[in-house]
Order: structure tokens, then sequence, then C-alpha cells
């Protein structure tokens, strides 16, 4: 009778929450923190304010299809749920990714009860809430959570293909391909989309089992924790004849940028004496448009222009400027969330984020 109880309460406790952090919290209080800042939480055009610029181009906008909710706001069934975004059981419900030309579909389980989740030495189990007591009661212990009930056998969970959804490929309606992350990030169980992104970090992943480590869910990638992805990018130095070169390597199983709205660049400096010289700078990016030109993704038909570092890429590029015992080379890596040259069409002028340049990873050579 106490556990059917206590049950109910757990199961109230979800139904009456303004949110459904607000009961995951009481668990997790670490991942919902972190997960409150992140570009998942925060992935509808109420919270997004450059995916709201691109939504206010989009001709559907007048007809209120938000066709964007299936993967900005899956669990949207009303306008006013759309502010929610991806949610807690958006990605932990998923039972299987459905493969399409177009773009994949995230099939969700039936049971909402139960979670899917990913932990080491535990694959094949499924942990149901039970309370248990021994000593004619005196002794009582739980086991799982009384909010819901865990699967880790799912292996989608532990090659990152669970990520493929929403992330692997999205054609337009005249079957252009848009954006495509690719395949080879999300089948090996020591290195995918997660262990880049939501990599293990300090602190429990719940307040009822201790941890010492837990998923990163604040997903690190280009609008969010930068800093945490610097170790797959490589920056080099060499001097070569009259000049010298420098090299930038792509460790990623994907272009380095993949929103067709990013632009790297790489920005080398000469410092001598104190006065800093800068030199050419070589841009990374990938426009697609049409044959007028660059479009809007919908409008879209080809790439116009694609210089963007490809998956495990290696470029060097040669600087002719002569250099000096006791130069140092500044080599910067860094991008734009926004094209510069898109800011004005996108009503994105001032937007601090949107004209902001990241440098993702900085060195420094001296020039013997």
């Amino acid at each position: 009778m106490k556990k059917i109880l206590l049950l109910a309460v757990a199961l109230s406790s979800l139904i009456v929450a303004k949110s459904e952090m607000e009961t995951c919290v009481k668990c997790h209080p670490t991942i919902v923190e972190e997960f409150k800042g992140s570009i998942h939480k925060n992935s509808s055009f109420y919270d997004d304010e450059i995916h709201k610029a691109v939504w206010d181009k989009h001709p559907l906008k007048a007809k209120g299809d938000y066709n964007c909710a299936e993967c900005h706001a899956p669990n949207a069934k009303a306008e006013e749920e759309i502010k929610e975004g991806i949610t807690c059981t958006t990605c932990h419900t998923i039972k299987d990714v459905e493969e399409h030309k177009g773009k994949n579909k995230n099939v969700y389980a039936k049971d909402a009860k139960t979670l899917y989740s990913a932990e080491a030495g535990r694959e094949s189990e499924k942990v149901v809430y039970k309370q248990e007591s021994s000593w004619f009661g005196m002794n009582k212990t739980t086991v799982g959570s009384p909010y819901h009930d865990i699967d880790y056998s799912n292996e989608k969970f532990y090659t990152a293909q669970v990520c493929m959804g929403c992330h692997s490929h999205r054609e337009n309606s005249h079957e252009f391909m848009l954006c495509e992350t690719g395949k080879e990030g999300a089948k090996d169980k020591q290195e995918n989309c997660i262990t880049c992104h939501m990599p293990k970090v300090e602190g429990s992943a719940t307040t009822i089992r201790h941890s010492q480590k837990h998923a990163f869910h604040g997903f690190a990638g280009a609008r969010k924790h930068p800093e945490m992805l610097t170790q797959y990018v490589e920056l080099n130095f060499k001097k070569i004849g009259n000049g010298f070169e420098v090299s930038v390597e792509n460790k990623a199983p994907h272009n380095f940028m993949l929103h067709p709205l990013r632009v790297a660049e790489l920005r080398v400096n000469i410092i001598r004496s104190g006065k800093v010289t800068p030199l050419k700078t070589e841009t990374f990016v990938k426009t697609i448009g049409n044959d007028e030109g660059p479009s809007m993704p919908w409008l879209a038909t080809k790439v116009v222009q694609d210089t963007m570092l490809k998956a495990k890429e290696k470029k060097s590029i040669s600087y002719s400027d002569a250099l000096q015992k006791g130069d140092k080379i500044e080599v910067q890596l860094g991008y734009y969330i926004v094209n510069p040259k898109a800011l004005k069409n996108l009503n994105l002028d001032g937007n601090k984020e949107a004209e902001k340049f990241t440098v993702l990873k900085q060195k420094y050579f001296d020039v013997e």
C-alpha cells in the first residue's frame, strides 16, 4: 500500500509541476542546471533569436505551420508548449530512429514512464522502482527512481545513434541537402557524438545514487561551451623557404561547421617588437543558394561555395612574409554563428551573439 501511495505521489508531482524540469531537478539538480542554459532547452523561436530570425523569413510562418517543431520543440502539441523547446523526456524517450532520405525520424516509446539512458556495465539492465523492507519493516531500502523507470539496454544511447533523428541530415522540398553530419560519428561506443558534445564532467548524475562524474548536459557546441571542443582541432606552424606555413586540422568525423549560416576564419598575425601585423585571413564556409546566388535554406538548390574544413581534413596555408628571429606568430581559429553577409537580410544587425567572432583555439609560435 505504501508503495502504491508513493508512486501515486510521484506521478501526481509530474502532473502538477509547472514544467517537466521542476520534477527532474528534484533528483538531478546538477544536470538540470546545465540543461537550462543549453541550446537544446532554448531551441524554439521563443528563446533563440537567430532561429527566430530565420523563421520570421519562412513562408510557412504566415500559415502558422511551425514545421521546425519536429526537432526544435518535439513535444509541442499547442502554441504554448513550443516555449518548452526540447525537454528532458524528448531525448530520453527516443526508442528508435527511422532512417529516411530527406530526414530521419525519432520513434518515441509508448511507455512514457520508462526513460532510456546509458551507463557502462549496465547495458542489459532495466531498473524498475521498488521499495523493500527487512527486519519486520525496520530496515527499508529503495531501488531506482519513484518518478520513472530506467532502461539501460537501448544500444542507440551508447553509439549516439539516438542523436541522428535530428542531427543526421536534412533536405528541403527541392531535395537539396541543406546539412549533413554523416553516420561516422554515431557508430562507435568509445568515440561518438555523445562523448564529444556531452563529455564526462565532475558531479553526480543523481542524488539517489552518487557517482563521481556525469555526462555534461550543457551540450558543447558552436553556440554554447565551445571551449570543451578545442581538442578536436589542431594548429601548427612550419618555416618553409622565405616564408612559412600554418596548418589547421579538423579531427572531428564531420565538417568543422555544419550549419549553412556559419563562417570560420583562420587569422594569423606576426608580432615583432611589440607591433602586430595581421596577414591574410583564410575563410572556411559552405554557402548554399540557387542560380541567383546565396539564398534562404528553403530556396536553395545547390552549393554556391564550399571551402569548409571537411571531416578529418588538414589544410595548410602558405605565407610569403619573411620572418625574423624573435618574431612570434599568433594563430587563431574562430567563427561567426551567422555569416556577416547575412546579418542585414536576417535583421540581426546589432545582435551581439550573431556579430561576435568566437575564437575556438589560439596558439603562439616562436621563430627561432
